[in-house]
């Protein structure tokens, strides 16, 4: 890190890690993205002082990472982490305005979440046999609630045995930034996460993650990840198999069946309804088919 140059780098990190309660692995892009436009200012302007960068140096920047085939995804990430630098930088009355006004971002063709079609979701449920051990039984129940919350990966791991609520039918999840969101659940399977519960073959000290594996330990991130892609190839021919594709499933079933985009944006735990939309298009997608395939003049 450049905290020699720019001491201000790590205050910025310890604001999000202690304020923002930001995940390690949302920190770990933050601090990717503010080396490298760091280590950029000192090998090509001579490290100017923090209240001296220009919207120039940072289109210098931004052409350099075009010319290396960084995506353009990946330069408004970058461009953005700048954006809450800034707005940190003008907080602690370091600057008095941001260089970043008149930075305008590159166009994102914007892709359409892919998801998996319910057909296939009920052939999985209904179908589908898994092994009779606890393997087999975490598999299919991380599966079942992966497609009936919507929850992220991390927060499917991370989700404690106190989070569940029987008596209400309902999940407590927490998401990103530590932001608590409760989720109903079909009865049925509050009933099937309160026997798994019960049932944990190990039971190690300190350790009340509802999943475990058949040590009793929490499970890591490419456990789940296999176990999601191997499931999902017997019903699927979607390239990616991952547990965001059943995020991406429950939220355009959803919005397909007519649920309010307010409601979905909340139970995703989005902090905004422009993220939300786009499962609209999904729809949208659909409308046109069905008018192509019916109305006699298309």
């Amino acid at each position: 890190m450049h905290t020699n140059h720019y001491p201000q780098i790590q205050d910025f990190l310890n604001y999000l890690r202690f304020e923002k309660r930001y995940s390690r692995h949302t920190l770990l892009s933050y601090e990717t993205d503010v080396a490298q436009f760091f280590s950029f200012l000192i090998s090509q302007f001579d490290a100017p002082v923090v209240n001296k960068i220009s919207a120039a140096m940072i289109r210098s920047w931004m052409a350099e990472l075009k010319g290396d085939d960084i995506s353009s995804k990946s330069i408004n990430r970058k461009v953005s982490t700048l954006k809450s630098f800034f707005r940190f930088m003008i907080k602690q009355g370091v600057v008095q305005q941001t260089p970043l006004s008149t930075i305008v971002t590159p166009k994102v063709n914007k892709r359409l979440p892919a998801f998996v079609e319910e057909k296939d979701i009920h052939t999985l449920f209904n179908y589908v046999e898994f092994a009779n051990d606890w393997k087999g039984r975490t598999s299919r129940l991380i599966l079942l609630v992966f497609y009936n919350t919507g929850m992220r990966l991390s927060e499917l791991i991370g989700l404690k045995e106190n989070q569940v609520d029987v008596s209400y039918g309902q999940l407590k999840v927490l998401g990103k930034g530590n932001k608590e969101r409760i989720i109903p659940l079909q009865t049925e399977i509050i009933k099937e996460l309160q026997s798994y519960i019960m049932d944990k073959p190990v039971r190690l000290v300190g350790i009340d993650t509802v999943f475990i594996n058949e040590k009793g330990k929490s499970l890591y991130p490419k456990y789940v990840y296999t176990l999601v892609k191997e499931n999902l190839a017997k019903v699927t021919t979607l390239q990616k198999k991952s547990p965001h594709i059943l995020r991406h499933s429950f939220a355009t079933h959803l919005t397909n069946n007519g649920a309010d985009l307010n409601a979905v944006k909340e139970l995703l735990g989005h902090s905004s309804l422009a993220a939300t939309q786009v499962y609209t298009h999904n729809s949208i997608e659909r409308l046109k088919e069905a008018y192509k395939k019916a109305h006699p003049k298309a």
